[in-house]
């Protein structure tokens, strides 16, 4: 890596959501930031999720703020929501073309894209960058039962890094974290109804009332410090 490459970072919300809770872990996003700052000339980084438009209160709120206002490019839209054969509510969003059109947009511009997601859908997206001459590495896990990546998108990325050997880096202390106490986003049996595995609450454009400074709960859960550095324009 250089710092004279320009490179992107594409986060697929849902996917590494559901890779790090499988690996019972969590992401430290300034951590994050961080890490790929110091490998490339980062240009942007991306945050992709669907939203449930219904739900008066989400515990993931705080976090799409944070991450909103400190160097990431947040980018969303409303999840669709269906009744399965056995009459119970689902809530599906997929943001893949909303990630293919930035990376496709922005491949002029950058040397290297990072996704993290493990969707063999973005397979095809992977061969599309290749082609414009742009190294994808993919950031997922196979250390899982079963693995979180499809084989077909690790085989076409340039370069494969597990999530599991990059938690020493990104991921939070097990010490900082604390049990998630129920709230009006919980079911009664004081499990989060997450629809997609991760739900924000804002979409591109608009802005949301908020503190000026992050909580200390917010600091607790998600591994948030006050004062961090944003990505250049």
């Amino acid at each position: 890596m250089s710092a004279h490459q320009r490179s992107a970072l594409f986060i697929d919300g849902a996917n590494l959501y559901a890779a790090t809770k499988s690996l019972g872990a969590d992401i430290d996003y300034r951590r994050l930031l961080k890490e790929f700052q110091s490998r490339d000339h980062l240009l942007r980084a991306f945050y992709y999720t669907a939203i449930v438009e219904d739900q008066e209160y989400s515990s993931i709120r705080p976090l799409i703020d944070w991450l909103d206002y400190n160097g990431f490019c947040v980018v969303t839209k409303p999840a669709k929501e269906f009744v399965d054969s056995l009459g119970r509510r689902k809530v599906k969003g997929n943001m893949d073309i909303e990630l293919a059109i930035d990376a496709l947009e922005l491949a002029p511009r950058i040397d290297h894209m990072v996704l993290f997601s493990g969707d063999g859908d973005f397979c095809s997206l992977v061969k599309a960058m290749q082609r414009r001459g742009v190294r994808v590495t993919v950031v997922s896990t196979i250390q899982t039962q079963p693995a979180m990546i499809a084989d077909d998108l690790r085989r076409q990325a340039d370069e494969f890094i597990d999530l599991a050997h990059l938690l020493a880096r990104i991921g939070r202390d097990p010490g900082e974290r604390t049990p998630r106490s129920p709230d009006r986003n919980q079911d009664g049996r004081g499990q989060e109804n997450r629809g997609t595995g991760d739900t924000p609450t804002r979409s591109r454009g608009e802005t949301p009332e908020r503190s000026a400074r992050p909580s200390p709960a917010l600091e607790s859960r998600y591994g948030i410090r006050q004062g961090d550095e944003t990505l250049e324009g």
